[in-house]
């Protein structure tokens, strides 16, 4: 980095963004414990790690306003604050919607962490540094969540859910205590207008489609609860679309989707991404519920794919200042393909160790392509609409995590209702199909991105 305060502070936010990030998947595996525990269905357990993706990617629109009115320093501090104060509830929750509601407090810190490490790394990293730093914000982006399933499948084995929580609150207090101590103050000098119109919009829309979504395995399609809700988030979405198009302080600024290759590597990572935190939920399923076997071997199943990709992270950030983006993300497509067709093909005839291969191929072709791609998003746009660009980003990715998790879900309980089954291995192999669809989109789109590295 060009200023030892500024990688004084990125590292600081990394370490908190890690555990953000790290929560965004630590209840996958908790999934059927919360089942048991509170007896509800899959449909109605599934908020609590689509409650959070949602309100994290509600979240980060208003970045981009905040990052320009005001300073870094302020604002990670404010929010890894409200980020312990969501885990601080979680741990002391007496129900399921407590546990949702503090999930959700959670994710209004993330979601404007991540954003603000971002940022601070694409405006200061040198030119043709910029893979290598992104590779080692990695890490915290494509790690954690990777690793979030793999602990708490250790953890619940012998502790109750709540040590969900729990263990998560000494990081989180460090966090807000470094950054108050070696945060460096880093100016800003814009005032813009917030979008409150825009914002209630896009959240009433993401909020009513997600609705939608969930109760597609407890409600039949043509319901209200299923129906209804989707066509109230279409239309929200469409009165967003008419706000912005006419709006002159956008929530989200348009301009960026001018950029072509921009555009390109977002609905390739959203595709990517809806099949990463899916994956993890089937997996689960398939191993505690169809399988029968415990949370510490739905742990080890993950286990080893979680550690190549923090192993190899800061490689695949370096590998984009070397290859052709189009080499990198179809390389790692092929053998993310390669492993998603031997989970759809084999399914429940697996046995522990082939699902735990079939994982690893998969998260070996992950993680060579998501850091180069979220690179190759930014990093080709000029300086005044990166911060736009960022939050545009991330609200993808975790719009996809969001969505992609319920549609995934959603194509579960469907089979399994056809089948009069709850826990078909049917219904998981045909979630594994759907993942696999995206996949195969993903690579007709990357055959179109070109590699060229901006100069300063």
């Amino acid at each position: 980095m060009k200023d030892q305060r500024i990688s004084r502070a990125l590292a600081i936010m990394v370490f908190g963004t890690f555990f953000g990030l790290f929560c965004s998947t630590l209840m996958n595996i908790a999934i059927p414990t919360f089942m048991n525990v509170f007896h509800i269905s899959e449909g109605r357990v599934q908020w609590v790690i689509n409650g959070y993706m949602l309100v994290n990617a509600l979240m980060i629109p208003v970045s981009s306003y905040l990052i320009k009115r005001f300073s870094f320093r302020r604002l990670f501090i404010l929010f890894a604050g409200i980020f312990l104060l969501g885990t601080m509830m979680g741990a002391a929750a007496m129900s399921f919607t407590f546990i949702v509601i503090a999930r959700m407090i959670q994710a209004i810190g993330a979601g404007m962490m991540m954003p603000l490490v971002n940022v601070l790394a694409i405006r200061y990293a040198k030119p043709g540094k910029k893979g290598q730093i992104m590779g080692i914000i990695g890490l915290a982006f494509n790690c954690a969540p990777i690793l979030g399933p793999a602990f708490s499948g250790f953890l619940l084995n012998y502790f109750s859910w709540r040590y969900l929580f729990i263990l998560i609150l000494p990081f989180a207090l460090a966090t807000v205590i470094l950054s108050v101590v070696f945060l460096p103050y880093i100016p800003h000098n814009e005032s813009p207008r917030f979008n409150m119109v825009g914002l209630i919009t896009i959240t009433v829309g993401l909020w009513s489609l997600l609705m939608g979504l969930s109760n597609v395995s407890n409600y039949q399609l043509t319901s209200f609860n299923v129906i209804g809700y989707v066509a109230i988030g279409l239309i929200a979405l469409a009165f967003f679309y008419i706000n912005q198009r006419h709006s002159d302080h956008q929530l989200i600024n348009f301009r960026i989707f001018a950029h072509r290759q921009f555009v390109l590597a977002t609905v390739i990572n959203m595709l990517i991404t809806a099949t990463m935190y899916g994956n993890t939920i089937l997996i689960s399923l398939l191993v505690q519920v169809v399988l029968g076997k415990s949370t510490v071997v739905s742990a080890i199943s993950v286990l080893p794919g979680a550690i190549l990709t923090g192993l190899l992270s800061m490689t695949s950030g370096r590998f984009y200042d070397i290859y052709p983006i189009k080499v990198l993300v179809g390389a790692g497509l092929i053998i993310d393909i390669i492993g998603t067709t031997c989970q759809a093909a084999i399914g429940a005839r697996s046995t522990v160790l082939m699902i735990t291969i079939f994982q690893t191929v998969r998260q070996f072709g992950l993680v060579t392509m998501l850091i180069p791609l979220q690179t190759q998003a930014l990093s080709l746009l000029p300086n005044e609409i990166v911060p736009d660009a960022v939050a545009t980003f991330n609200t993808m990715r975790q719009i996809a995590a969001s969505f992609g998790t319920a549609l995934i879900i959603a194509v579960v309980g469907i089979i399994n209702n056809i089948l009069h089954c709850q826990s078909s291995h049917l219904g998981i192999q045909s979630g594994f199909a759907f993942c696999l669809l995206f996949l195969l989109t993903s690579l007709f789109l990357s055959q179109k991105l070109y590699h060229k590295i901006r100069k300063a």
